[in-house]
């Protein structure tokens, strides 16, 4: 059975599709079959980050709407083997995309992949129910400011009360001089840590190549493999982008003490 992951943020713009592409990415190898849900009808991203753009026929809606097959819509990314993506639909939506049948279509797909990441629109309304209603874990995205964080607080209170418990945090687009500390980050939400990603312009390098920037040798596509290997239960050491020397150094080089992994 595969395990289902959410990949949420409460609000936009923190780069959760960005983790989520990279993290399904990452986990695509050695065999692993891995299936990343488009959940933003309306919006969707993650074709284009993935360079499918042009090569998707049907999608979510279509499946739940019964104008396809899941077979039919779900699309195996050609450079990346074992990673198959499911998009959400250019519009704004079905009456069929609700809660029960998202559940229903995820139940009769769990058994061929060892991985179902769904990545969440923002917000915490219908998409959101929708997107968290059969996840057996969720992965908050974060980025270091107040807005973020408060949106986080928000959102993990209704996690918990979908009754998910395995909630772990990733902490992104962390630069040289946050307006809140990674160590206030972790304080606030009581949250594992999953990782700390640098903001790093190969990123939308890479984006803009349509590919995930876990595939490139950068600081970001370094932190996105060390989250990849935490969720495979690998002990890594963490590395907190732009801590100094003293810091290193209290913190045994990355080693960070407020940071459990689950």
């Amino acid at each position: 059975m595969g395990k289902l992951i959410v990949v949420t943020s409460g609000k936009g713009g923190v780069g959760k599709s960005t983790v989520a592409v990279n993290l399904a990415y990452g986990l695509a190898f050695d065999e692993r079959r891995v299936l990343l849900i488009d959940m933003d009808a309306g919006l969707r991203s993650l074709d284009l980050m993935l360079g499918t753009e042009n090569e998707l026929v049907f999608d979510l809606t279509d499946v739940l709407d019964g104008i396809c097959t899941p077979e039919q819509a779900i699309f195996e990314i050609k450079c990346r083997p074992g990673l198959f993506l499911l998009p959400a639909s250019q519009n704004s939506g079905s009456a069929a995309v609700t809660p029960a049948n998202v559940r229903s279509l995820l139940a009769s797909l769990n058994s061929a992949y060892d991985y179902i990441i769904l990545d969440c629109p923002a917000g915490i309304e219908r998409g959101f129910r929708n997107a968290v209603t059969s996840a057996e874990e969720a992965i908050l995205v974060i980025t270091p400011d107040y807005i973020s964080l408060r949106s986080a607080e928000r959102t993990f209170q209704l996690l918990t009360s979908e009754g998910l418990e395995n909630i772990r945090l990733v902490i992104n687009r962390i630069g040289k001089r946050p307006p809140v500390s990674t160590d206030e980050c972790i304080h606030r939400l009581e949250l594992p840590v999953l990782g700390f990603v640098p903001d790093d312009p190969h990123v939308m390098r890479a984006q803009s190549q349509g590919k995930p920037v876990i595939a490139t040798e950068s600081p970001a596509g370094d932190a996105f493999e060390r989250i990849v290997r935490r969720i495979l239960g690998e002990f890594v050491r963490y590395r907190v982008p732009h801590k100094s020397l003293v810091y290193k150094i209290k913190t045994g080089f990355g080693k960070e003490s407020a940071c459990k992994d689950s």
